[in-house]
Order: structure tokens, then sequence, then C-alpha cells
């Protein structure tokens, strides 16, 4: 026979058993769905180019995916100062272009000039005129940056992006050559990126509006980063000449970089003996671009390998679900292949007929599995996405995906195939044409109790693995993160315009935080540069009377700037001294509370931390500010949450310091530039906006909130990956284990099926109804056993592989193992006791007739 006739005669089977078709199919569907889900988004987030011309061509000069200012060495450079790129650009003749850019982003009030309506908070980022010209994009609309729109005395100019074009100002063609007012300043809107162009970096909620570097001074004043050396806050990418490479350029970089971190970089002279000692260890690394900035590839890598692993145990655990229904089939049509055989069909033939019908079934379950795995990708985006107003990800399979589905269908077919096609050629014509071969110990029996305790083996470990995740999600969102999450809502603001002197700012602040404390339901308020658990500012401390420490890891500490009442009103436990009140203001001395984190860092046990003192980068400025309290340890940094609290202080919002420095003076500039307010009230974040809206807009209409949400959402948001994460790996550890119900039902049930002699035998000498569902029972529970003793020693070391994912779990979980355990014990023993209480109600005579 043909392979189209082996198709079509397993056509013909499939419609004549369409009970046994469609179990296999949509077993096949939930495994092979699964594991095409998370190779969609690995495609997308690991594999995928940048959607530019010649992505091949692309090199990024530095690496890794650190964010977004950094002020001192980096060892392996990924982030450098406007003045370092133009000398890295002189040095790098391979390349025809190279183009820096915003390694973060930032958000802007932009409105529409003569427009009544309120200005909207657009993600921006600044980027080199020949910006759109490296990645070769073309403008939708109007034109793009050219290098003369990148300088200093240029007209200002931005470019939107298509989606924030057609989500914020409904695709209006007029909007290209309007002018906009952005942060206060005038600029013309001078074209429209293309649909698919989504910036540098794959990442959620991408950027709205790109801007000139060169404008970077316009709208941050003096707190501008574009002139100083110190400031690393651009990434570099470049396209290369045709016939170059890159061959010999990190090494000359890298020569470069030292070069200039000891004569050029600006650094204060406390630092230089630490740099040089690091020296050696400053590298720049030239890497492949096509995919742009990799941060998503960082950040969500390994949770996506976990659940590709998981997924795939679910795949394995599916085919041993089919290949037992196939097993059970062959052995019921043993008759009809001994007929075969026996009137001159070769084995060859039956085994491909056999693997035929497999991969037909496979493939059947591959089509199914792809609505499967587009349904499954959208719940993990959403999962691992929650907040995300625009994500630059598809579920659409493309022809990547389509054909690993393909090729793990067909894999899949031939694996959980192969097995009953042997078995299928075993049989003795001349037996299997009298009836033999009822025994209950044949091979095929063999072979599907093999495959049951594979099942339940596998079952051990993804429900294991999934408790662990789950027990370490519940330890994350419920550990003790210093303050009161509970009736706090946390308001994010555009920071108000960067031409406000100090004094104004801070007499806007008063007058803000007065009219909150006026609104329907709010019993407190605060003020922060930022507000916990959404961004972190670390500079180098230096502490009077120590010796002066350099910009190593350890002698830095995170630090907020807020109001007098924030930190009592968000509840942090004051443990020594006291915290902020009314009377720390401009008028008084510069004073400073810190974590229990920051006096163990910088003091030792003997020393009293209060009424020392410290400052910040500058040994001139170690005597800055006098401690008057120390605070209990809180979590304010967006990022470590696995870790202990970072040493940290807060200076009041009311105070200012004097530094004689260029430097120091734009950074305490900057930190009075707030973007945080904390309101103590359990009324709605929806009910809440419009008012706080309204509020700001009266007090200053350049006051835009970008969004309102309660702390205890904030502490969710936090852990999307590992809710995400945990969430999907649950899922699929209830269908491991209602595939192993499903394969111990069928398996106890064919047992069952063919032991029907010997059970009305057992009953006829006087075994009663119990004996009979204990002796199915006793069968089905060794094969759980044995599967229980190899699946846990399993378990735990898949516990090991993700221990870097685990918080407050052990790689040997006890609950965990227990949970599974259980469940599997729950599970099987259900499934078993439906046929075996079936046997218990079989007469001897009906049993012996069957014989």
């Amino acid at each position: 026979m043909t392979s189209l006739g082996n198709a079509r005669y397993a056509l013909r089977q499939f419609r004549l058993s369409p009970g046994f078709t469609a179990t296999a199919v949509l077993t096949l569907a939930l495994g092979i769905g699964g594991t095409t889900a998370i190779f969609t988004l690995i495609d997308a987030v690991m594999l995928r180019s940048l959607p530019v011309t010649d992505p091949s061509t692309l090199y990024r000069i530095g690496e890794g995916d650190d964010c977004c200012v950094q002020g001192g060495p980096q060892d392996k450079w990924g982030m450098f100062s406007f003045p370092l790129t133009e000398r890295l650009k002189a040095a790098s003749p391979e390349f025809a272009e190279i183009t820096a850019f915003q390694a973060g982003m930032g958000r802007l009030s932009v409105r529409r000039a003569g427009s009544d309506s309120a200005a909207k908070p657009l993600r921006s980022e600044y980027v080199d005129g020949n910006y759109f010209s490296v990645f070769g994009i073309g403008a939708l609309g109007g034109r793009l940056f050219t290098a003369k729109d990148d300088r200093a005395g240029a007209p200002p100019v931005a470019v939107l992006s298509h989606h924030a074009w057609q989500t914020a100002y409904g695709g209006e063609t007029a909007v290209v050559g309007s002018t906009f007012v952005i942060e206060g300043h005038a600029f013309t809107i001078v074209g429209i990126a293309p649909p698919r162009f989504f910036g540098d970096t794959l990442r959620s909620d991408p950027p709205d509006i790109w801007i000139p570097l060169h404008q970077e001074p316009l709208i941050l004043g003096d707190g501008s980063l574009l002139n100083q050396p110190v400031s690393a806050w651009l990434r570099m990418i470049g396209r290369l000449k045709p016939g170059a490479t890159t061959a010999g350029m990190a090494p000359r970089l890298t020569g470069l970089l030292r070069q200039w971190m000891q004569n050029e970089s600006g650094y204060p002279s406390n630092w230089m003996p630490d740099v040089m000692r690091g020296l050696s260890k400053q590298v720049i690394d030239v890497i492949p671009a096509g995919g742009g900035v990799e941060v998503m590839k960082e950040e969500y890598g390994r949770s996506l390998r976990i659940l590709f692993w998981v997924c795939g145990l679910v795949l394995l655990i599916a085919c041993a679900n089919v290949a037992n229904l196939l097993l059970v089939r062959s052995v019921a049509r043993r008759g009809h292949t001994a007929l075969r055989l026996a009137i001159g069909a070769t084995r060859r033939q039956i085994v491909l007929q056999a693997l035929a019908e497999s991969v037909l079934l496979a493939l059947g379950g591959g089509i199914a599995g792809l609505v499967v795995a587009m349904g499954a990708a959208r719940l993990l985006l959403k999962l691992a996405f929650s907040t995300s107003r625009f994500l630059p990800i598809g579920v659409t399979p493309s022809l990547p995906v389509l054909g690993f589905a393909v090729g793990v269908s067909v894999l899949t077919g031939i694996i959980f195939g192969a097995a009953p096609a042997w078995f299928a050629t075993r049989a003795d014509p001349a037996e299997a044409l009298r009836g033999q071969g009822r025994g209950s110990s044949d091979r095929s029996s063999s072979a599907s109790k093999v495959l049951l305790t594979l099942q339940a083996t596998l079952s051990i470990v993804l429900v294991a693995g999934a408790s662990m995740l789950g027990r370490s999600l519940n330890n994350l969102e419920h550990q003790d993160f210093g303050y009161q999450t509970r009736g706090r809502v946390m308001v994010q603001l555009n920071s108000p315009p960067s031409d406000y002197s100090v004094p104004k700012l801070n007499a806007l602040y008063r007058q803000v935080e007065e009219r909150l404390n006026r609104l329907p339901g709010v019993s407190g308020s605060g003020i922060a540069m930022y507000n916990p658990l959404t961004d972190n500012w670390g500079e180098l401390i230096l502490v009077a009377g120590h010796a002066a420490a350099g910009p190593g890891t350890d002698s830095g500490a995170s630090w907020d700037r807020v109001s007098a009442n924030y930190l009592n009103n968000l509840g942090v436990q004051v443990l020594r001294g006291r915290g902020f009140n009314e009377g720390d203001n401009e008028r008084t001395e510069l004073v400073a509370v810190v974590n229990e984190a920051f006096v163990k860092r910088f003091f030792t046990k003997n020393e009293n931390p209060l009424d020392q003192h410290f400052g910040l980068d500058l040994p001139k400025y170690a005597g800055t500010f006098r401690i008057v309290g120390v605070l209990r340890d809180a979590k304010f940094a967006g990022f470590g949450l696995k870790r202990p609290a970072r040493p940290m202080f807060f200076v009041p919002l009311a105070q200012n310091v004097d530094y004689k420095d260029d430097l120091m003076t734009r950074l305490e500039l900057r930190s009075h530039f707030v973007h945080g307010i904390m309101l103590v009230t359990n009324t709605a974040p929806g009910t809440l906006e419009p008012l706080l809206t309204q509020t700001l807009a009266q007090v200053d209409p350049n006051l835009t909130i970008t969004s309102v949400r309660k702390l205890e959402d904030q502490v969710a948001l936090s852990f999307d990956e590992e809710r995400a994460v945990a969430s999907l790996a649950g899922l699929f550890g209830v269908i491991a284990l209602i595939l192993a119900a499903v394969g111990m039902y069928g398996v106890t049930a064919y047992s069952v099926a063919r032991r029907t002699p010997e059970i009305g035998i057992r009953m006829a000498l006087g075994a009663n109804r119990g004996n009979v569902v204990g002796m199915v029972l006793q069968g089905a529970s060794a094969r759980v056993l044995i599967g229980l003793l190899a699946g846990v020693p399993l378990a735990i070391g898949a516990g090991r592989l993700i221990s870097a994912e685990l918080y407050g779990v052990s790689n040997w979980d006890p609950p965990a193992l227990s949970v599974a355990a259980g469940a599997l014990i729950a599970c099987t023993f259900v499934a078993a006791f439906i046929p075996a209480n079936r046997a218990a109600a079989i007469s001897p005579t009906s049993a012996l007739r069957a014989e």
C-alpha cells in the first residue's frame, strides 16, 4: 500500500472510531498547543529580528540591559555619555553609520498647540539625527530626522510613533506639520514612523515620540545630561559597511574607553584610585544587534525556558496517553492484523500503516494545537504585561512557529506511534486467529503499565514544580515590605516643567498637599521624588570621619526625597531618633533619615548613627546631612524584591543643598522634580482619578497624571512575570493530572476488560466485591507508587533547576511534594476506582460466558 493509501485507510479508521479520534486529538492539542504557545513567545521575544532593513548588518557597541543612567564604571559597558559616544563613533570606521539613543524612556507632557484638551503624558526617547537612517526606516507620513535636526540651535522637531498617532490623535493627517507643546516648548511634528517600527528595543509600551538628542537641554534645562561626561545614558547601534567585519573592534574600543576613563571621564578625584584598580575589567564588546537591544530576552528568557520545559513534560504525558490508547486499539484489532499477516501483508506494511495513523493523529492535534497556542499565548501576555497599554508582540503564528508546530506534530506522532506499531507486528497469526493471547501478562500490557508509570512520574515533577512556584509567588506578594500597603493609593505624575525654580516647586508642593488633604475620603497624603516600587535613585555615600569610599557597589545607597508626612503616612516605622516634620524646611539644618541596612553598611556595631554626618559622591560634601532618625528597612526599589532591603536614606522635599559643582547642582535640581503622590484612603482609584486630575489642574495645569492605583496593586504588578510563570505552570500541572487520571482510567478499564474471565472465576470461587475492587486497585496503586518513587527525586532536581526563581521555598519543599503526591494519588484513585467498581459488579456467569 502506498503512503497515500495508508493515509486514506487511516482516515477511514478514524471515522469508524470518532470517540477515540477526538480523545487523541484533544490530548495532543493540549500538549502541542502549550509547547507551541511558548515557542511563539520565544520566537517573538528571543529570536525575531527588528523589522528594519538588513538587520544582519546591525551591531551594538556594548551590551547589557542596565537602565537608565550610570555614573561610574560598568565593567561590561552598555551605556555611554554623549561625549564618549562621539569618541567611539570616530574610532569605528567599520561602520557606515552609528546612532546613539536613550537607554530608557521618559514621559513628557505633550499637547497640541491651540487645543483646549489636556496634555497627554507620552513616552519619549531621545535619539541621534541619523537614528532612523541607521535602521533603514522610512516615514509613513512627512519625514524622519536628518543630521540637521540634531544640532545645537536647530528648530525643535519630533516624530510620532504610528501607534501614538492612531490612538492619541486619531490618525489625523494634519498632525504632520502641526505645532505641539512639549514640556512648555513648541515642537513641530515632522513625521510619523511606519506601523511595525517600535524602536530599537522590544519592550512593552514602546516610545510614543522621538526627539533629537540636542533638544534634550531645551526640555530638561539645568538638569540636562547631554554634555555631562560622567553620566552614561545612551546606547549605540551601528550598521557595518559592505565587506567590513567587527574583528578587532572590541579591543580597540576597550583601549579607547580605558584611556577616556583616566583622562576625560570627569570622575571625581576620590573615585580615581578605585577606577584605576578596576581598569582592566572595563571592556566594550561589539555584538550582533539584529534583534535590537534585547532587554526582554534578558528579563523573560529564563521564565520562557522554564515554561517551555514544563510544556515539554506535558507533551510527553500526552504522548504516553495517546500511545496507551493506540496500544489498546492495536490489541483490540489484533485479529484483524493477524488476518492481514496471514494473507500476505508484510510486517513493514503493518508498521507503516500504524505510523501513518499516529502521524495523522498528531497532525490533527497540531492543527487544533495552533488554536490552543494562540489562546495560551494571549493568556501569558495578559498575565505578564497586565498594565501595558500596548505590547508590540503578536500571537499570530509566524512561519518559524508553523514549522515548529508541524515538526513537533510529526515527531510526536512517530514517538507515540512507534511502540504500538511495533507491538502490532508481534502477534502470531495462528494464535491471534484462535483467540489466544488474552492473558494479563503480554508485552502490550507491560508497555501500557510502563507508560502509565511514566505519566505518574512526570505529573509529580510538574505539580511539585508548579506548587513551588505558586508558594514562592505567595511569599513574594505577602512579604513584609516595611510599609503599609492597605489603604494606600499611589499616583504617578509627569514631573513639573524644567524651568521651575526650587522655591517655586516647594510652594507648588505645599499647595498641592494642602488641596489633597481636603479631598473627600483622604485622611493623609505625601509627595515624593518617586513612590515605592516605581523607580530607584542611587549615589555613592561618604561618611564624615570615615575613609573616603570609591564607586564600588558596597559604597552606594538608594535615596528618595519626600515631603514631611510622606513616610509617616506610608507607615514606615522609626526605630531610633525621629522622622521628618514641618520644621525641616529650606531655613533649617540639612537632615536625613536612614534605614537599618544603611546603618549596617556604613557604621560599625558600636557606632551610634544619630547625629552622624554623610554626603554624596565627593569627599568635600561628606558632612552635608545630619542623621536624625533610623527607619525600619523598607523595600522601595522596584527590583531585587527577592533580596533584603537596600541601604537607603531619605531627605526632606522642602530642603535644598547649595552645591558648588555643576554636576552635583544638576543632580540636586532634578531631585526636586517629583513623580509620586501617596494618599491614605480607601476610595477606589477610579473614583479618585477625576478628582485628582481636577485638583492638580486647578493648582497647575502642567501637572499631568500617568497612573492612579492602589499600593497593593503596585505590589502585585511587581510580580507579573512570576505570576505568569506560576499560573501557567499550575495550569499545565492540572492538565498533567487530568491526563494521568485519564491514562489510569483507560489502562485499568482495559485491564479489567481483558481479565473479565479471571474475575468471574475468582467470584465463582468465593471472592466478594471488596476482594475484586482491592485486586484492581492494588495493581493501579503499584504503578502510582513506582511513579512516586521515581518522581520525587526528579521533582527535587527540577526544584534545584528553578531555585533562582524561588523565594522562601527550598528545592525539596515538603509542602509542594506533599501536594503533588496527594493530588496524583487522589486523581488516580478516582480514575482506577470507577473501572474497579464496575468489575466488582460483573456476575460470575456473564464473566465466564465472555470467555
